[in-house]
């Protein structure tokens, strides 16, 4: 009966399928199940794909990424108003100093000092700009966008954001220190563009008389301003590293921008004290005026090293400060 057969037919056909089959030759190949050897042409159109329990393989970060990071800061930071305010501030001082000195000198025919050097050389405006400025506003300026670079994103609560996009801790922190270093610059170079071209509209242009009493061209003295510059920024952007450690030790910018004044202002409070003349060399506001070096002839270059050596010197001390306090930091907000 057909009801009989089929267990021995289902039975025969399952032993045919899971019996290998066998020739005199070795055993022979169903088509179908035969093994195919990967070549190097399939792994490369067809890649593995991680099972199931595979721990994802982070994307390596592009090695533009940090300067892209970087520009995006800096956008901010040139875009914001309150940064550009400042900018427009310190244009306007020198060109109220050029403005005043060349109506007292009218009023006056006895020059002396100070007034007669800008009224007989152009360019000194720059320099006297930097005496009035690199002590009190410019720290100011530098101290607000520094301060802010931390501080700000806790307060606002954006900064665990920015963390997890991910930005790593270390190359977040270069970055805004950075950005401060830029704008510290960017504050140097204002200052001088503005007292330059006032000096050259309201005074004379030609030879330039150095502190010493020598005489250089004109050309000599752009250059002597451009060094200046190079000094007084890299001041600023020591300023900006103190600014930036404050910053990382609350969420309140206000508190790191005030900190930083606080430290610039007792600095010149002990500097006054006669009996602490040993320290005044080792404090940051010593070395900011020194970029009248530049106005000897020939350059003190001893000083400008010394003052270059402070600056470095701050950079990496409260740099490692603000390195080590942001990477084990909890950040909450």
């Amino acid at each position: 009966m057909s009801t009989g057969e089929n267990p021995g037919a289902s039975g025969a056909s399952t032993s045919t399928l899971t019996t290998p089959l066998t020739t005199a030759s070795g055993p022979r190949r169903t088509p179908g199940l035969v093994p195919v050897t990967e070549t190097l042409r399939t792994t490369e159109r067809y890649e593995p794909e991680p099972g199931p329990t595979a721990p994802p393989v982070p994307a390596a970060r592009p090695a533009w990424a940090f300067w892209r990071l970087l520009g995006s800061e800096l956008g901010l930071t040139f875009r914001r108003p309150r940064n550009l305010a400042m900018l427009a501030v310190l244009a306007v001082v020198p060109v109220v100093v050029g403005v005043a000195l060349r109506m007292f000198g009218s009023a006056d025919d006895d020059m002396s000092g100070l007034v007669q050097d800008v009224a007989g050389n152009s360019v000194m405006l720059t320099f006297v700009s930097f005496s009035f400025l690199v002590l009190l506003l410019m720290p100011v300026a530098v101290a607000v966008v520094a301060g802010d670079s931390i501080a700000g994103e806790a307060g606002g609560g954006t900064l665990r954001y920015l963390l997890a996009a991910p930005a790593g801790r270390t190359r977040l922190l270069a970055v805004k220190y950075l950005n401060a270093a830029v704008y510290a610059y960017a504050v140097t170079a204002v200052v001088a563009l503005s007292a330059l071209v006032t000096g050259l509209v309201l005074f004379p242009a030609g030879d330039v008389t150095l502190l010493s009493g020598n005489t250089v061209p004109l050309a000599d003295g752009l250059l002597r301003i451009a060094i200046s510059v190079g000094y007084v920024g890299a001041g600023m952007a020591a300023l900006a590293a103190v600014a930036l450690a404050l910053s990382v030790f609350t969420e309140v910018p206000i508190g790191a921008i005030a900190g930083t004044m606080v430290l610039v202002i007792v600095c010149q409070v002990l500097r006054a004290i006669p009996e602490l003349s040993s320290i005044a060399p080792y404090l940051l506001p010593t070395r900011f005026t020194n970029f009248d070096a530049v106005l000897r002839s020939p350059i003190d270059v001893a000083a400008l090293r010394d003052g270059l050596l402070t600056f470095g010197a701050y950079i990496v001390l409260f740099g490692s400060i603000a390195w080590a306090r942001f990477s084990g930091k909890d950040i909450t907000s």
